[in-house]
Order: structure tokens, then C-alpha cells, then sequence
């Protein structure tokens, strides 16, 4: 068969809406999707019996050397919820707190909290077919219920661009309204140290954080991005914001979501330092500040980032060592350099 008609018989199998009510692109490749989800599909099943029988008969997700194993290796989506509620402490919250998210929502009514998440509701998703205002249930207004019980819950924070994607995902995978709370409250207030506040400066350090490993490990990138005057907020602003929703593919976000739940924030650096490293050639071609922000964007594309098994195993060897004490380090003299910038 040709590849001209091997493409569009793929695209008559596959649908042209993924599993978690996403649109896919008019760019999308039917073809190369189908090959690797046959692949993937035997994978799927191998990991959702051995999760089956590691989570028979226990009432919640504990943290251990086997659980980190397995989690690494993928989570079903039937277990997802389950898992990523256990090991965040998610679960944990909610039970030591009955009735606090539905009391979060009849608490005062702030106008300008509800104004700012309202404004960016029809922008949430316009590819989803769960989201628009025709979908019978709306995940609308789930959506804003969420967002505006945590503005209330953590008011430093309130309501930040970028919450509500990572929301939105959390709403697709739980179904369910106070599970995402929770689940945002452990993204938010624990697992990504001072993102969301007005300030920023727990994202702003860890843009920097990633700056000083690529010169640590890939120096010249690192100088191709001095020598063009290139920050990093410019090129990464966004995987760390929306924790690379809407920039890799559902499937892939959701593996790196399933060891962030885990292991905490240092997932991120070694997602980043992944990409970079594997498309470094492509990178230091770029002849100008307006070349470097466009390969940063291809670089988030193609097989290298939808075949998400492989990525997931690249992530834990390409970048090599990365322990919570050097991003701590890291942070702390980054964080310094940022005060003193004021």
C-alpha cells in the first residue's frame, strides 16, 4: 500500500477525536499515530494486569520503591485517578477535610476571582468537545467550580492563566469535582513551590534552575543562548506554567503527570533537559533570537514526543543524574540572584 492511501486508511480507523475529547489537529499523522498505538495498546495491557494486582484489596496508593517502578512504566487510565490521588497526599487532604471544597464554593462571593476565571472559560480547551457550552455535561462549569474553590481556599494565589488548563486536565481524568481540587491544591501548593503566586518566583527560579543545568550539561546551548541574548522565560515560560499541556501530546503530558504526582517538580527539569538534549543539532542551527523560539516549538513535535513510553524512558537516562538536592541548591542561589535583581 502507498503511503498516500496507508494514511487514509488510518484516518478512517482512528478517530478524529482522542479518547479524552481532544480534536486532533488538521496536521495530525493517522498513519505513524496508528503504528505506535498498536505497539502501545500490548504495552497498556501488560502494565493494567500487573496494576490490578498490586492495587487488589488496598483501599488507597501508598509510596514505595515498587510503586515508583510502576508508575514510571505508565498508570492505566482506570487506575490514574486512584494513583495519582494516593501518592500526591491528595487523598490524604480530602479525608482529614469532609465537606471543606463544597463550604469553599457558598463561601463570599469575590467579584474580580469570579471575573478572571469567568474571562478565560471559553479559552480552556476550544478543541475539546467536553468543554463547549454544547456538550451535555458542559465541563464548564465544573471547571469554574474548581477554580473558584481554590481561589478562595488559597488566596495568595487566587486565580492564575495556566490553572485552568492544568484544571481542565485533572477534570478529564478524575471526573470528578472535589478530586481535582484536591489534586490541584497538591500541584499548587506543594509540588510546584510558589508558581502561581503574583510574584512568581518559584517559576521564575526554576526557568533559571534549567538554565544553569543546560550549562552544566549541554554548554553549548547554553552559549548559543547567551550569545542571542535568549532568556529562558522567552523559550519555556509555558512547560512549566501549563506543565506542557496544549505543547506535548494528552497521552505524553499525562505519563510525566503520573512521576510529577510522584517524585515532585525535578520531573519537570529532566522533561525539558529530554527535549533539548535529544534536538541539540536542531537547536544550534538557529541564527537569530526569532529562530531559537521557533526550534523550541519544534522540538515539542513529532514522533520523538508521541511515541510517550519511549520519551518516558529517555527522560529517567538522557539527562543523566538530577537529585532533589541539586535543583535545591540551584534554587536557592537562583532565587538569591532574582531578589537581588528585585
Amino acid at each position: 500500500m502507498e503511503p498516500a492511501e496507508r494514511a487514509l486508511a488510518a484516518r478512517d480507523r482512528v478517530s478524529r477525536i482522542d479518547p479524552y475529547g481532544f480534536e486532533r489537529p488538521e496536521d495530525f499523522d493517522y498513519a505513524a499515530y496508528e503504528e505506535f498505538f498498536s505497539t502501545y495498546l500490548v504495552i497498556l495491557t501488560r502494565r493494567a494486569i500487573k496494576w490490578s494486582k498490586l492495587l487488589k484489596g488496598s483501599s488507597s496508593v501508598q509510596k514505595s520503591m515498587t510503586v515508583k517502578r510502576y508508575i514510571r512504566k505508565g498508570v492505566p487510565l482506570e487506575h490514574r485517578a486512584r494513583v495519582w490521588m494516593g501518592v500526591s497526599g491528595a487523598q490524604a487532604q480530602m479525608e482529614r477535610n469532609p465537606g471543606y471544597y463544597h463550604r469553599l464554593l457558598q463561601g463570599e462571593t469575590n467579584n474580580s476571582l469570579e471575573e478572571a476565571i469567568r474571562t478565560d472559560m471559553n479559552r480552556t480547551f476550544p478543541d475539546n468537545v467536553k468543554f463547549r457550552k454544547s456538550a451535555d455535561p458542559c465541563l464548564q462549569k465544573t471547571l469554574y467550580n474548581v477554580l473558584l474553590a481554590y481561589g478562595h481556599h488559597n488566596q495568595d494565589v487566587g486565580y492564575c492563566q495556566g490553572m485552568n488548563f492544568i484544571a481542565g486536565y485533572l477534570i478529564l481524568i478524575t471526573k470528578n469535582e472535589e478530586e481535582s481540587f484536591w489534586l490541584l491544591d497538591a500541584l499548587v501548593g506543594r509540588i510546584l513551590p510558589d508558581y502561581y503566586s503574583p510574584e512568581m518566583l518559584g517559576l521564575k527560579t526554576d526557568q533559571e534552575v534549567l538554565g544553569e543545568l543546560v550549562r552544566t550539561k549541554l554548554p553549548a546551548v547554553a552559549a548559543l543562548m547567551d550569545a542571542h541574548g535568549v532568556l529562558w522565560t522567552l523559550v519555556v515560560s509555558r512547560w512549566f506554567i501549563c506543565l506542557f499541556v496544549d505543547i506535548l501530546p494528552v497521552e505524553t503530558v499525562l505519563r510525566i503527570w503520573d512521576c510529577l504526582f510522584n517524585e515532585g517538580s525535578k520531573i519537570i527539569f529532566r522533561v525539558a533537559l529530554t527535549l533539548i538534549k535529544q534536538h541539540q543539532a536542531f537547536i544550534l542551527e538557529a541564527t537569530n533570537v526569532a529562530d531559537v523560539c521557533e526550534k523550541f516549538k519544534e522540538i515539542t513535535k513529532g514522533s520523538f514526543v508521541t511515541e510517550c513510553h519511549t520519551f518516558m524512558q529517555k527522560i529517567f537516562s538522557e539527562p543523566g543524574s538530577l537529585s532533589m538536592t541539586t535543583i535545591t541548591r540551584l534554587r536557592e542561589s537562583c532565587r538569591a540572584k532574582l531578589l537581588m535583581q528585585g
